[in-house]
Formats: C-alpha cells, sequence, structure tokens
C-alpha cells in the first residue's frame, strides 16, 4: 500500500484537506493513516478513519495502535467525538486490532475492486 502511494496520492490527500499522520523509520515511510469527516452521512459517526497502514513487519508492537489513537485525539479536536473505520471482511487481522480497539460492528456493505466484489465491515467509536 505505501508504494501504491505515490506523489500524486499524497498531493490529493493534502489538497482534500484529508488528516494524514506518518510513521517514519530509518528516512523510510513505514506506516500511514488518513482521515477525516465521515464520508456516509446515513453512518451516525462524524469521523471516518479513511485508511490505515503499516508495513508487515512493523505490525504487532503498538505503531498501529498509536496512529489510529493519534487520529482519534485529532478527530476530536475538530469536533468529531465519534468515528468509523472500515476495513475488508476477509481480513481478519484488520478485524481482530479494530475490535481490540474497542469497535463494534455497526454495517456491512459491498465493495467493488475492479471485477472483484469484497464485503467491507464498519466499525463505529464512540
Amino acid at each position: 500500500m505505501i508504494a501504491r502511494r505515490g506523489p500524486a496520492w499524497w498531493r490529493s490527500a493534502i489538497a482534500r484537506r484529508s488528516g494524514l499522520l506518518v510513521l517514519e523509520f530509518d528516512e523510510c515511510i513505514v506506516g500511514y493513516v488518513s482521515y477525516g469527516k465521515n464520508r456516509l452521512p446515513a453512518i451516525p459517526f462524524g469521523g471516518e478513519i479513511f485508511e490505515l497502514y503499516l508495513l508487515p513487519e512493523c505490525q504487532g508492537v503498538g505503531f498501529g495502535r498509536r496512529l489510529f489513537n493519534a487520529a482519534r485525539r485529532d478527530l476530536v479536536a475538530h469536533g468529531y467525538a465519534g468515528s468509523v473505520v472500515w476495513a475488508l471482511a476477509d481480513n481478519q487481522p484488520a478485524l481482530d486490532f479494530y475490535t481490540r480497539l474497542g469497535g463494534v460492528e455497526i454495517r456491512r456493505a459491498e465493495e467493488r475492486f475492479g471485477p472483484d466484489v469484497r464485503e467491507r465491515i464498519a466499525f463505529g467509536f464512540a
């Protein structure tokens, strides 16, 4: 994911005024989180974490929790007390991660990725 997020994606995220936090190690980006206003008004949470990604070798040591909590603090500081995050239903590590952080499943939906349709799950955080 990090390699697929080239300069055009970063410029676009900045232009949209998305919140962005980047985790750097040894002058390399090893993780990031993007967040902002919830994009789906039907879900009763003001904030949304759009993406949270860490390189596999950086997972399991608390960096994801730190990125997530920092994004949530910034959302709260901007008036979004509750937030939502989506994860693919077949990504068990992500589902476990958001559950451990206190997320509650609030919705399921399908999303098209090219020719594939995959289920995703929304977790709400009060």
